[in-house]
């Protein structure tokens, strides 16, 4: 018997509807495991209600100083979050120069002192023999990989990576923590460093519990000679619309045994650079976000001139500039922030640390260049 005309398309429409479910099923379970899971709010009330950086009553962590909004204020464009799902009228319009690296690129022992930036906050830190990745960020910034596209490749695959022995994160937005790359490393012999909550995160993803460590702001972690050191930052943290500040976010003191390193994490600026100064300091090297401010949220990010004013406070002896080229995160041109550093870095006579992305430099000794001019 023939099927007529209207069973065909009754049958249609139900394989259509089974299809749509079907799709917004795995993408639904996609993005729940890029989220990655947190620990129940009464076990973080439990642990962590004696914390003045802490509120019980809201269940979240509080920034040392609030973060505010003003949309009306905000430059650049529409701030829409369907800009994500574009390519960036700000991206560059040559191919940004790197140094593509493997893992034969990297020495078979790690140096005593070299860094490799690896674009946005991503690097790698040889410090005393030790191997340190900080914040792991290789493909795109948001939980489906049609959100917040690179700009520019990494220089570098998550599997062509080197040994490592430590990974710093410094919190959970998507542009800091990877959930496939930490996959990738989750059965590797390293320690994973994280500000407190973030581990249940990691270990979500397949991070053993005896191989991560939380600090709270001004705990350390020792690893061989190298101390590891959370400090505050003015931010925030979060994964999806309903777990913002479920976790806490970090600066880091790193202190080797002749150097003394700072990674600024994402902040917004604040007394906390005077106080870490004053605590830690002074510093042989800061690595110092310099993007994704805007006037719509002026104290989320460091503006240019902010970042420098930190690397004075914290009596840094070089800037090594980071956050920047990869994301259209604050509508503004991909060289904008680089360009107004490297001039008031200049005026200020501080000497700044520019490798092109994958290059290894020696901080310090190893000249580097405006390369983000286009020749």
């Amino acid at each position: 018997m023939r099927m007529n005309f209207s069973m065909k398309r009754k049958y249609s429409l139900s394989f259509l509807v089974i299809a749509i479910i079907l799709a917004l099923s795995v993408t639904g379970c996609y993005i729940n495991n890029q989220i990655g899971k947190l620990n129940s709010g009464d076990e973080r009330k439990k642990e962590y209600a004696k914390l003045s950086y802490y509120s019980p009553g809201k269940d979240e962590f509080v920034s040392p100083k609030e973060i505010v909004s003003f949309p009306e204020k905000t430059t650049g464009g529409n701030p829409g979050f369907g800009r994500f799902f574009k390519k960036s009228p700000n991206a560059p319009k040559f191919e940004l120069p790197k140094q593509v690296l493997t893992k034969k690129d990297f020495p078979e022992v790690p140096s005593a002192y070299a860094a490799y930036w690896l674009g946005h906050s991503t690097a790698i830190i040889e410090l005393d023999g030790y191997r340190i990745l900080i914040d792991p960020i290789f493909e795109n910034a948001g939980p489906l990989p049609i959100i917040a596209r690179r700009m520019s490749p990494s220089p570098l695959r998550r599997e062509e990576l080197p040994d490592i022995d430590i990974v710093i994160i410094t919190h959970d937005h998507y542009d800091h923590l990877e959930a496939e790359t930490i996959k990738f490393l989750a059965d590797k012999n390293i320690q994973f460093i994280a500000p407190l909550a973030v581990g249940a995160r990691l270990k979500s993803w397949g991070v053993p519990q005896n191989k991560v460590t939380e600090l709270g702001w001004h705990q350390s972690v020792t690893h061989g000679p190298i101390q590891i050191t959370a400090c505050p930052t003015v931010h925030y943290s979060g994964r999806s619309y309903n777990d913002k500040n479920k976790t806490l976010w970090a600066s880091y003191v790193i202190k080797g045994e002749k150097k003394n390193l700072y990674w600024s994490g994402d902040t917004g600026y604040d007394d906390h650079f005077k106080e870490i100064g004053r605590k830690y300091g002074p510093f042989d090297l800061a690595f110092m976000e310099i993007d994704a401010w805007n006037n719509g949220w002026p104290n989320t990010h460091l503006f240019p001139e902010q970042a420098i004013k930190a690397t004075q406070e914290i009596g840094a002896k070089l800037l090594f500039p980071i956050h920047y080229s990869t994301f259209d995160l604050a509508l503004h041109p991909w060289d904008e922030s680089i360009n107004m550093v490297a001039d008031l870095a200049s005026q200020n006579n501080i000497e700044i640390v520019t490798p092109i992305m994958g290059e290894k430099v020696i901080p310090g000794i190893t000249p580097t260049t405006k390369w983000w001019i286009a020749r």
